[in-house]
């Protein structure tokens, strides 16, 4: 039995050796390219912000964040070394996790505003005004970082016990006490926001109907409408099987659940493989900046020739 159960348990390092660092090093390409590119847009094109164009330049300063944490990562995962320094470890995790929360958070804000933008085109309304979104981005910044703050006590300490590895939280401290605490954040931090942009699709599809009669004002709303429904899609997608996984594996740990070493050993390879997923997200944001940033395609795209005009005059 207790052979069965290492060859049950042995895909899970190599998983997290090729793998993890495989899908890793593809997100940190990606997504660093894209978010950059995001960011240098609003911050050197953009002329007027929109509480859209808040909410999007928060997503990519999250997507940035993370991004920062995988070359530690993917260098430690297929060197199979780690630094011994639990601060570093701690802190890239829960930027790692910082990012997961504060992203579902701000794409759920972001399918209110285009509801929003829906209702009141002209932007009359008091949660369309820059100001609103300044302090609720705020809002989110200060509420993820409590909502995450158990989340370093929860963490093991690099040791030698545990041959100074940085685990993962699923991997780590009590599983009971942890499993309370994982519960509760796919409770507040992914299923809620869940829910509420299924809402705001719903009373989209909803104003839709009732404006079914006025053909050019439903055509107008037919993309933003795309857009939310593709965001719930991959919201679902992303998030959910990284969530059931996660919880599934704390649970496996308990040892008054007698889970077995073997099945254990597939939970934990399952789980490994749903981790990467979840934080695709930040590579493929960018489009959402793209196809839902009010003129932010035409805007970089005019800028970009402009570049390229001044530096063919230069040439000459």
């Amino acid at each position: 039995i207790a052979q069965l159960g290492r060859t049950c348990g042995e895909a899970a390092p190599i998983l997290e050796k090729y793998y993890l660092s495989t899908m890793y090093s593809l997100e940190f390409i990606i997504g660093a390219i894209g978010n950059t590119i995001v960011v240098f847009g609003y911050v050197f094109c953009l002329k007027k912000w929109k509480s859209g164009n808040i909410y999007l330049f928060n997503l990519s300063i999250s997507d940035l964040l993370f991004l920062c944490t995988l070359p530690i990562l993917v260098n430690s995962y297929s060197k199979d070394q780690w630094a011994k320094e639990s601060i570093l470890c701690h802190s890239n995790r829960f930027l790692l996790h910082a990012n997961l929360y504060s992203s579902i958070l701000f794409l759920t804000v972001i399918s209110m505003d285009r509801y929003m933008l829906m209702k009141h085109p002209f932007r009359d309304h008091i949660l369309q005004k820059r100001s609103t979104a300044v302090m609720v981005s705020v809002a989110i910044w200060m509420g993820v970082i409590l909502e995450l703050l158990p989340l370093l006590h929860f963490l093991e300490p690099l040791t030698a016990a545990n041959n100074y590895k940085c685990l993962d939280y699923a991997s780590s401290g009590d599983p009971v006490r942890n499993l309370i605490y994982s519960v509760f954040l796919t409770v507040f931090g992914f299923l809620i926001p869940l829910l509420t942009m299924g809402c705001f699709y719903v009373k989209m599809v909803r104003f839709l109907q009732n404006r079914s009669e006025q053909i050019r004002s439903a055509l107008t709303l037919e993309k933003p409408l795309t857009l939310v429904i593709l965001t719930v899609v991959i919201f679902s997608l992303l998030f959910t099987p990284y969530h059931v996984m996660r919880n599934v594996r704390i649970a496996s740990r308990i040892s008054a659940l007698n889970v077995s070493e073997c099945t254990q050993g597939v939970i934990s390879t399952i789980y490994i493989i749903t981790r990467p997923f979840a934080f695709l997200n930040s590579a493929i944001n960018p489009v959402f900046y793209f196809l839902m940033g009010d003129h932010f395609r035409e805007m970089l795209m005019a800028k970009t020739r402009q570049l390229l005009g001044r530096l063919a005059t230069t040439g000459k």
